[in-house]
């Protein structure tokens, strides 16, 4: 700074701030008990530990209506502590299997089956797709699209799926059975649900999107939508990045040994990890700086 020139240091934290006072990041307010949940009385006073072979968790007692309960947010009634189901969500969406997270929680002294395992991702995947369905993504006005098999019962399905260009949101998906004949307006109609607009361009390496992209996504105001379909590898117009994470899918598929039904929440679940856990290189600190200056 004695010489008036910036390093990327003071970079980092003038973005850090900026970021701060764009998005609002909040933080995570502890656990305040402050009525029964049964009489909503204030008269309370702790009671002891609930204890169990896989943790404590701290009791009270109501001194108006005589009755003792415990406060365990989006853990209650679960066997099994919050740490544990927390560490087998991470180690599944990491990439192992249902077993193989089973078989890890056990080094850990936790004996937990692959069908415990299973309930659990189930029930707080749908949690967590409630929560983000209240959140609009801040993405780009040029999405990607393309389609990839998958095997289903044996069965060959089609998985369509949308992700924005610049930040390789994955915006939407839709499962079909049929590649060429299939309609799959569906999968852009809930694009523009999730985004709150539609893209000014798509870029796709197959002439069959084009009905539905005159359906959905069309519109001769200006900016007008353009459709991009004649791909090359050689020049920008290239469809690497949804090829890539195509290539994310077929691993996660793998790891399945493929799916027991078209609505089964791996997908899903993927989807949530591919955009809010995973590190993507397309978020460089060069790209992110550039917006501060």
């Amino acid at each position: 700074m004695f010489k008036g020139v910036k390093c990327k240091h003071i970079y980092a934290v003038e973005f850090s701030l900026e970021l701060r006072k764009t998005v609002g990041i909040r933080k995570i307010e502890s656990t305040v008990t402050t009525g029964c949940k049964y009489c909503k009385s204030n008269n309370l006073v702790k009671d002891g530990l609930r204890r169990n072979k896989h943790g404590d968790i701290q009791k009270f007692e109501c001194r108006d209506c005589k009755r003792y309960f415990t406060i365990n947010i989006c853990f209650e009634k679960m066997k099994y502590n919050p740490q544990g189901i927390t560490t087998a969500m991470q180690i599944y969406f990491r990439g192992e299997s249902l077993r193989n997270v089973s078989h890890s929680l056990k080094l850990i002294g936790k004996d937990v089956s692959h069908q415990t395992i299973y309930n659990w991702i189930d029930k707080y995947t749908e949690l967590i797709e409630k929560y983000l369905d209240k959140i609009t993504p801040k993405i780009s006005t040029s999405w990607r699209t393309d389609e990839l098999y998958l095997k289903v019962k044996e069965n060959t399905k089609y998985l369509y799926a949308l992700m924005d260009d610049e930040t390789r949101f994955w915006i939407a998906q839709q499962v079909a059975d049929t590649n060429n004949t299939a309609d799959i307006t569906p999968v852009f109609s809930k694009g523009k649900e999730v985004a709150g607009t539609r893209p000014n361009t798509l870029i796709s390496d197959d002439p069959n999107f084009y009905t539905a992209f005159n359906r959905e996504l069309y519109t001769n105001k200006w900016p007008r939508s353009r459709h991009i379909n004649h791909i090359r590898l050689q020049v920008d117009h290239n469809n690497n990045k949804m090829e890539k994470m195509n290539g994310e899918i077929r691993d996660r598929e793998k790891t399945m040994r493929g799916l027991k039904k078209v609505d089964n929440f791996i997908l899903t679940d993927y989807q949530i990890y591919h955009n809010y856990m995973r590190s993507h290189e397309s978020l460089t600190v060069k790209h992110q700086l550039k917006d501060v200056e």
